[in-house]
């Protein structure tokens, strides 16, 4: 059964841009709901820790410089289907290939410096948002 809560990071290329607002925008625009919103940096060890996942993939070590090159916004979303219509919403990792009116499609630069971080499963959307907030930071 699918949750209806999902995680997502506006990425610091993104942030760079100046472009938060307007991916906040669409995200609530899809009918979204923030239920727990953070502006932070992660350090090489927290990306790391993040990105354990794919610590044996060949892009790791510029994924965790990247990530931690700048601030972050980390969000909590709600809305049925979460995960799914979030994925959706985000596009496709390489934004060449994502479709129109996605967030990647409008705002990232490549595939490593694609914008936004979304869950891909509801388990990962739990361990996800434990990662950055505790129970007093979500509504």
């Amino acid at each position: 059964m699918a949750t209806n809560r999902t995680f997502t990071m506006i990425k610091p290329d993104a942030v760079e841009a100046n472009n938060i607002g307007s991916i906040l925008a669409m995200m609530t625009e899809a009918g979204f709901k923030v239920v727990g919103l953070k502006y932070t940096q992660l350090s090489e060890a927290q990306a790391g820790k993040f990105y354990e996942v794919h610590s044996a993939r060949p892009f790791y070590g510029e994924l965790v410089e990247f990530m931690s090159r700048g601030p972050i916004v980390a969000a909590i979303l709600e809305k049925d289907n979460a995960v799914e219509d979030f994925r959706k919403l985000i596009g496709a990792t390489n934004p060449a290939q994502a479709e129109e009116g996605t967030i990647r499609k409008r705002f990232a630069k490549s595939i490593g410096e694609n914008a936004v971080h979304g869950s891909d499963s509801d388990e990962n959307a739990e361990i996800e948002g434990n990662f950055f907030f505790s129970q007093l930071e979500r509504f």
